[in-house]
């Protein structure tokens, strides 16, 4: 019995292993069958055909991940590149800002300088330290003071015109009313000394940033554009400093005199160094010497 059932399987099995045997000699002859003309064996042809999508779709995604990681480093050093060139730029800007703002002092030394030669005066240079525009005094602070022989009621001016007069002094400071200011006070005329006799007093308004010339005569000619020249009258100011130009004149009578307005000169809202005029009005003769008969009285 059993070997009959031995047997019987062995008939059952036979055309499965006939059919294994068949296919394993199949596959040996794919393997090592080759192509006539290249002589590469299919086999690894068909691999390789079979492979190929796969290998592109990996290619593909490697080369997007490889590029997304050096468009990112890109990226980084653009950022840190573009970081670089704005701060270049700043530190540009900043050393062109100076280097005109160093050439603009330049220019305003240069023209104050010139002032010794057009005054005839000895002259201190100062800067502007502080300024105080308040309601009730309009006055700027200078960082010379007694030491450099600056003292109360020199003339202050710029390379534009006058700016006012030493009313405050310390060993290393001094303090300067600005003729915009409502106590301030210039005797001044209308045109060149010596040719004009519209003369008259300026003082400022304390507002408008303007000066007022007051006690012109209504029969003087004053036109707008007008220039007008300290005259030293009061003691202040040598003659013949430029106060500022006339911008409107509300006209006088024979018995009214005209209401003049002028813009200073000297650019009073921007001050930045100013030249302390070493000044001292000449001392004028006791009323008695100057009466006529004097001595005789005193002698008789």
């Amino acid at each position: 019995m059993a070997a009959t059932r031995t047997q019987r399987e062995i008939r059952q099995k036979a055309p499965l292993w006939l059919v294994a045997l068949l296919l394993a000699n199949l596959v040996i002859m794919a393997v090592d069958a080759r192509d006539n003309t290249t002589k590469q064996r299919l086999f690894r042809v068909w691999i390789q055909a079979l492979a190929s999508p796969v290998q592109g779709v990996s290619s593909r995604a490697s080369g997007a991940g490889s590029g997304f990681i050096r468009e990112i480093i890109n990226f980084r050093g653009a950022a840190t590149e573009n970081a670089q060139l704005k701060e270049k730029l700043f530190a540009t800007e900043l050393q062109l800002q100076n280097a005109r703002q160093a050439a603009e002092e330049n220019e305003r030394l240069k023209g104050l300088l010139n002032l010794k030669q057009q005054t005839g005066y000895d002259q201190i240079t100062a800067h502007v330290i502080a300024r105080d525009s308040s309601v009730w005094f309009n006055t700027v602070t200078l960082d010379r003071g007694t030491s450099s022989g600056v003292a109360l009621n020199m003339p202050v001016i710029t390379a534009g015109g006058i700016v006012g007069r030493v009313i405050a002094v310390s060993p290393w400071t001094a303090q300067v009313m600005m003729v915009t200011d409502e106590k301030a006070a210039a005797g001044a005329i209308v045109g060149q000394l010596g040719a004009s006799g519209a003369l008259g007093s300026v003082r400022g308004t304390g507002e408008s940033g303007l000066i007022e010339m007051r006690y012109v005569s209504g029969l003087q000619k004053v036109d707008v554009g007008d220039s007008i020249l300290t005259t030293g009258q009061d003691g202040i100011y040598p003659p013949g400093l430029n106060v500022g130009e006339v911008v409107d004149v509300k006209r006088g009578t024979a018995t009214q005199p005209h209401q003049i307005f002028i813009r200073p000169g000297a650019n009073l809202d921007q001050l930045k160094e100013v030249a302390v005029l070493l000044y001292h009005a000449p001392q004028r003769p006791a009323p008695e010497q100057t009466l006529p008969n004097v001595e005789k009285t005193k002698k008789q």
